[in-house]
């Protein structure tokens, strides 16, 4: 290890040059496609026939480049917000149990009343812990924290009036993991998407909020323009700005306060949520000028 560590040492400098070499890069090609919306979405549906589950920004009728300010304060607004937690049983444990948490706020803008806090608990013990086919996994306790937190965003959502906004920490996205039970995905997908129409037929603003963002989405279609048809066919290999993310380039961009253009998602999931239920995402400056912050929504 510690030959490695000399090893990684030495040529830092020269890996640090062909970062910055492929940041310019990314740059110059924003610049030169930013107005280009045709093109670039030609370039999305190239790849698509090659790899259909390719992930990357697909834009919509503002240009790549451009920010946007806050309209203007929203007084009246309401903001709920929902995140998990879960313990996965140990088998190495003396005592077998599952647990799944989920903390949610209500903060009324502009009101002077204090947050809210609610926290539910549920605790997995005895013939909970097994399903037909033989012990819960992994995969389905991380899915009924999912559901759980969806579901107490739309209960506190019905006590609510005025402009309601509830944010999930991470994606709108249900992740179906590899190895989890395709049933259990799709009976937890069915389940999500359910409440998601709920709440949109409460006129509630639901959203993903991710902090640090390290999602390259932007960019890998940005590295769609540099591939010929040839290297299109073999599009998961070819990454010709491999280390440069979305953070670092809209971090140049927007001034604080300002959001990105809004995107789709070009991915597996764009099959699985349509019509009023696609996903489309921005980045947002929620950082100062000495310290820009960006986080995607």
């Amino acid at each position: 290890v510690y030959t490695r560590i000399q090893e990684i040492g030495a040529g830092a400098q020269e890996s640090r040059k062909k970062k910055e070499e492929r940041q310019e890069l990314a740059r110059n090609l924003l610049s030169t496609y930013a107005s280009e919306l045709d093109f670039l979405r030609s370039k999305v549906d190239a790849a698509k026939v090659a790899d259909a589950n390719i992930r990357c920004a697909l834009p919509l009728d503002e240009p790549l480049a451009s920010s946007h300010p806050a309209r203007g304060p929203v007084t009246d607004a309401t903001l709920i917000a929902a995140d998990g937690s879960q313990i996965i049983p140990d088998r190495h444990a003396a005592v077998q149990f599952g647990l799944v948490n989920v903390g949610a706020i209500v903060l009324r803008l502009n009101s002077g009343a204090p947050p809210q806090i609610h926290t539910d608990s549920q605790l997995l013990f005895d013939h909970e812990l097994y399903t037909e086919t033989g012990s819960v996994s992994q995969d389905a306790i991380e899915f009924s924290r999912d559901i759980a937190e969806r579901k107490k965003m739309l209960e506190l959502a019905k006590a609510q009036k005025g402009t309601l906004i509830a944010l999930t920490d991470g994606p709108v996205e249900i992740w179906g993991a590899k190895s989890a039970n395709e049933g259990d995905y799709q009976k937890t997908l069915n389940e999500h998407k359910s409440i998601l129409s709920q709440l949109q037929s409460r006129d509630v603003t639901v959203a993903g909020y991710v902090d640090k963002p390290g999602a390259d989405l932007v960019i890998r279609l940005l590295e769609l323009t540099q591939l010929d048809p040839d290297q299109l066919k073999e599009v998961r290999k070819q990454h010709p700005l491999r280390g440069v993310t979305d953070r670092w380039l809209f971090s140049g961009i927007l001034k604080s306060g300002e959001r990105s253009a809004v995107f789709a998602i070009q991915s597996s999931s764009r099959a699985r949520y349509t019509g009023s239920l696609s996903l489309h995402f921005f980045y947002l400056n929620v950082g100062d000028a000495n310290h820009p912050a960006i986080a995607r929504v």
